[in-house]
This record gives C-alpha cells, structure tokens and sequence, in this order.
C-alpha cells in the first residue's frame, strides 16, 4: 500500500501545480481587462463631465466664433466687389449714354442738312420748271 500512496500523493501533487498554474493564467489574463478599466477610470478622473463639457464648448463656441468671422470677412470682400461693379456699370452706362447723346446730335444735324438741301433742291427744281413753263409760252 505503501507505493499507492505515493502514486495517490504524486498525481495530487500533480493536480495541485495543474490547478495552481491554471489559477495563475486565469488571474493574468482576467487582470488585463480590469487594468485597462483602472487606467481608463484613471483618465476619466482627470476630465470629469462638467470639465468636458466645458472644453467642448469653449472648442465648438470658438470655431462658430471663427465660421461667423469668416462670414463677415467674405461679406465685405463681396461689398467691395458689388460696389466696383456697380461703379463700372454707372461709368459704362454714363459713357454709353455721353455717346448715344452725341450720335443723336449728329443725326440731327444730319437731318436738318438733308432736309434744308432737299428743300432748295425742290424749290430750284420748282423755279426752273416754272421758267421752263414761260418760256415755252
């Protein structure tokens, strides 16, 4: 009996290192998840919500601030650029009208020059007509 003993002993032994060994492996890797947890918990303590949420707002209220800035920067830029427009449309509208005002005016004076030729013509014609008309008589 006495080496049944020794075999009952050895494989407890034996059973024990397996359980003492799995135990181990068990605890290391059941401890991963659990430290990143700490770690996380750890970082989570240095940023409470309130201060989050404070950073957050500051961070969004500063890039709205930034957007409206933007905004404006691009209004004036196109208020610049309307009234340049607008002034070289009046200049252009000016000068068109200056020249329309001065074709009207040589027109004009086209017109009367062709009128009053045509009126001597017609009145020379008339004459001569007439002296032809006593003449033959």
């Amino acid at each position: 009996m006495g080496k049944l003993k020794s075999y009952q002993e050895q494989i407890q032994e034996i059973v024990e290192k397996g359980i003492n060994a799995a135990e181990e492996r068990q605890k290391k890797l059941a401890s991963k998840p659990f430290e990143y947890a700490e770690k996380l918990e750890a970082e989570a303590r240095e940023y409470s919500v309130k201060s989050l949420r404070k950073r957050y707002d500051d961070y969004s209220g500063s890039l709205f601030t930034q957007l409206r800035s933007l905004n404006s920067r691009v209004g004036s830029f196109a208020a610049d650029l309307v009234a340049k427009i607008e002034k070289e449309t009046a200049e252009g509208a000016e000068s068109v009208s200056e020249a329309a005002d001065e074709v009207s005016n040589q027109a004009k004076a086209v017109k009367k020059s062709t009128t009053s030729t045509a009126k001597k013509t017609t009145t020379r014609k008339t004459s001569t007509a007439k002296k032809s008309a006593t003449a033959s008589a």
